[in-house]
């Protein structure tokens, strides 16, 4: 556990935080980012430089006048747990400030649908790979989990599935992992990595879809990551779009997640190959829900007449979903992001069918439809942007930035 010490001034944590999202800047840069002053900024960053946790990068390209001398985070200094979850698996990694996987990334078997075991086996897991990486804990900042579900981020709640009786799962993992842990839907973590890295870090408004087991959606608006008034917005699964279509697991008729997911398109491959349909998907048959899924993306890209065709019904509808949310929210982009990215090229064209069919011209003209390149990494990069959005004094009581141990008596007073 760290130790606490009197320099915790939040101008260190924010420093920390925007050179994780813009990688290499300048005192300028960073003045303009946090709107301090440059010589209150450049005081700051002596004492992080001397404290170990930046370094100096040399200086800007020229344009004309001096060239700034540019800063980034030293990679091996800090550390967050990164954890992304869906509904038959999780993915364990610990990443460094500039996003690369130190440890490899772990894929645990975790069901977690009507599996009372499924939040202890989470907790091993975690701490496991933590054991097994050989990282200091006194390194790792905190861990950030993306999950499937109706989760309130802000009480750390998930209403769907890792019951907890009504208390916060996030204090419960703080606690049995000894860092802070921070929790959210899955899809909301997708959106953040496009929006800070990806596709859509150039739009202020943008929808990204989360396209996996369940369709997912986070949504940007004015530059910020929308939750709604209890974190469950997004919930693009739901949306009815046939009245005599198949039974969603959540009770109702017709629901898109039951029509058109990754779960669903595996579930009408299968139910074709044993009506007869010909597919070289009929070679796997004995494999799980997940390896279908994976071999059926593959066999698409390969050209499978069967699999096309089914990923193409299946984007059509999403496209459709897509229309009445283009109505509503007016994006100017929407981003095909998560495992499913992986047929993106495949699957845009019967969804911008759908769009122009279905939406108003002027409207559907004006959105960009575009594939996401993080693809099946966005929910674990999210996650690390998850713990540096909630980076601070107030978080963390107990953090290497403000641990005599880590930062020594560099500085007696904080900028």
């Amino acid at each position: 556990m760290f130790e606490v010490s009197e320099n915790r001034s939040p101008l260190y944590y924010e420093i920390i935080r925007q050179l994780y999202y813009g990688r290499v800047m300048s005192c300028t840069d960073l003045s303009e980012k946090i709107s301090k002053s440059i010589p209150l900024v450049t005081t700051a960053i002596n004492y992080l430089i001397k404290s170990g946790f930046v370094e100096k990068q040399g200086y800007a390209p020229s344009s004309g006048g001096r060239r700034p001398l540019m800063y980034a985070l030293k990679q091996d200094r800090l550390f967050v747990v990164t954890i992304a979850m869906d509904q038959l698996s999780t993915r364990i990694g610990i990443v460094d400030m500039r996003n690369n996987y130190v440890s490899g990334v772990e894929v645990v078997e975790l069901k977690l649908l009507n599996n009372p075991q499924a939040l202890a086996t989470l907790v091993n897991a975690i701490s496991g790979h933590i054991d097994k990486s050989g990282i200091p804990r006194e390194k790792i900042i905190g861990a950030g989990i993306g999950m499937p579900g109706l989760v309130n981020a802000q009480d750390g709640i998930n209403y769907s599935y890792l019951a907890t009786n009504g208390r916060s799962l996030s204090q419960h993992l703080s606690n049995a992992l000894g860092m802070q842990v921070f929790i959210d839907n899955d899809s909301s973590l997708i959106a953040l990595a496009e929006h800070r890295f990806g596709k859509a870090k150039d739009f202020r408004n943008v929808m990204v879809i989360n396209m996996g087991w369940g369709i997912g959606l986070g949504m940007i608006i004015n530059g910020q990551l929308y939750r709604g008034d209890d974190g469950f917005a997004g919930e693009f699964s739901h949306i009815p779009i046939s009245e005599k279509g198949s039974l969603c697991y959540c009770g109702k008729q017709g629901c898109l997640e039951s029509e058109a997911s990754l779960m669903a398109v595996a579930d009408k491959a299968m139910q074709g190959i044993k009506n007869g349909r010909l597919s070289r998907l009929a070679f796997l048959t004995d494999q799980n829900q997940l390896a279908i899924g994976n071999s059926l993306m593959e066999l698409a890209n390969q050209g499978d007449q069967y699999a096309i065709e089914l990923f193409m019904e299946a984007a059509y509808k999403i496209g459709r979903g897509l229309s009445i949310l283009i109505h509503i929210n007016n994006p100017r982009a929407i981003v095909l992001s998560g495992r499913g990215a992986k047929v993106g090229k495949l699957v845009t064209a019967p969804i911008q069918q759908a769009i122009t069919s279905y939406c108003i011209p002027r409207l559907a003209n004006n959105t960009e439809l575009l594939v996401s390149e993080f693809g099946y990494e966005a929910e674990l990069t999210g996650a690390a942007i998850l713990v540096m959005e909630h980076f601070s004094p107030e978080n963390f009581a107990y953090s290497a930035i403000s641990s005599r141990k880590i930062g020594n008596k560099i500085a007696n007073t904080a900028p």
